[in-house]
């Protein structure tokens, strides 16, 4: 697995370590996010996958026994219902690896982190005309 030591520049850079299984699922949460999000730019923040649009959108992690999924806090709190089966945080839901990746759920809540930036922008501009 990873380890604190490496400096990750890219997506790609922190997938490749992994074993060829959970590459597989890295890559099918990413193709997800990127599909859900197309503007979306990918980068590495706190030296994990990360998408951006208008700040960050959402960031992903590999662990031992789980996918970190990291939202935002209004994102858990908006499909707290669907993380039910899922042990979840403020911020984070964990999905484990031993169950199917919900693929629809990361889209969906990629989509609402869109509009979610998109608005919060918006607004932004707003009250800078001000």
């Amino acid at each position: 697995m990873k380890s604190s030591k490496n400096k990750f520049q890219s997506i790609d850079d922190y997938i490749k370590p992994f074993p060829e299984n959970m590459q597989i699922i890295l890559e099918s949460v990413r193709h997800t996010i990127k599909k859900a999000a197309p503007k979306a730019e990918e980068a590495i923040s706190y030296q994990i996958p990360t998408f951006k649009l208008n700040g960050n959108l959402v960031h992903f992690a590999a662990f031992k026994n789980h996918i970190g999924f990291y939202p935002g806090s209004k994102a858990i709190q908006v499909f707290r219902k669907k993380f039910a089966s899922y042990k979840s945080s403020k911020g984070t839901v964990q999905f484990p690896l031993d169950k199917p990746m919900p693929l629809e759920l990361i889209k969906k809540i990629t989509r609402f982190r869109v509009k979610e930036n998109i608005e919060k922008e918006k607004t932004k501009h707003l009250s800078n005309k001000k």
